[in-house]
């Protein structure tokens, strides 16, 4: 696989959602999209006293060749919030799901599944990915439902991993697809896809 595809951020379009590059000038409606959302134990939502830094800190870590950072498109256009490829290591052929912020509106919604669906699908059929992965903090056991949704097998807690803004400790759950289990997890997604909840 290309390096370049490793420090390229693509546009992914499904029926549900666009991903697309994040770009500064989203700044109005990604802080309109987070509005409402509060620190979820160890995600810090971006509000306008941090917003800038936090666009430094995708940039760089962009530059460096370690996220691939997106503004995700409600069916309508609308900006809902964003994602990112993260942890990303070509030389091991892995890359990581995270860093997700959701409108409100958006939450529990076809749009959530299809971002998975195209983050993956651009994973291991574009990047070569061996293995993906996904995380969530071991307190917050809707996220973990969501992913264990998608059939994917939990791999380990990390005691102790993570530390909040507010000095608080997490555990984190650590998810992993192999690319041999992609075709039975891609056959999954597209059936939740069209047989929503």
């Amino acid at each position: 696989m290309s390096a370049d595809a490793w420090r390229t951020v693509p546009t992914l379009v499904g029926r549900h959602v666009t991903l697309r590059p994040l770009d500064r000038a989203d700044r109005a409606d990604l802080l309109s999209a987070f509005s409402g959302l509060t620190q979820v134990f160890a995600t810090a939502v971006p509000g306008p006293a941090t917003i800038d830094s936090w666009f430094d800190t995708l940039e760089a870590q962009r530059d460096a060749g370690r996220v691939l950072p997106f503004t995700l498109l409600d069916a309508d256009g609308q900006v809902a919030g964003t994602t990112r490829l993260l942890r990303m290591s070509p030389g091991h052929h892995r890359a990581e799901i995270g860093g997700t912020l959701y409108a409100r509106r958006v939450q529990r919604t076809a749009l959530s599944t299809e971002m998975k669906r195209l983050l993956l699908g651009h994973s291991f059929d574009r990047l070569g990915c061996q293995c993906a992965q996904l995380r969530a903090n071991w307190r917050n056991p809707t996220s973990r439902l969501v992913i264990e949704r998608l059939g994917v097998r939990k791999d380990a807690v990390l005691r102790w991993h993570s530390v909040s803004g507010n000095g608080e400790v997490h555990d984190t759950v650590v998810y992993s697809i192999p690319a041999e289990d992609w075709p039975e997890i891609r056959r999954n997604l597209d059936y939740l896809l069209e047989h929503p909840l």
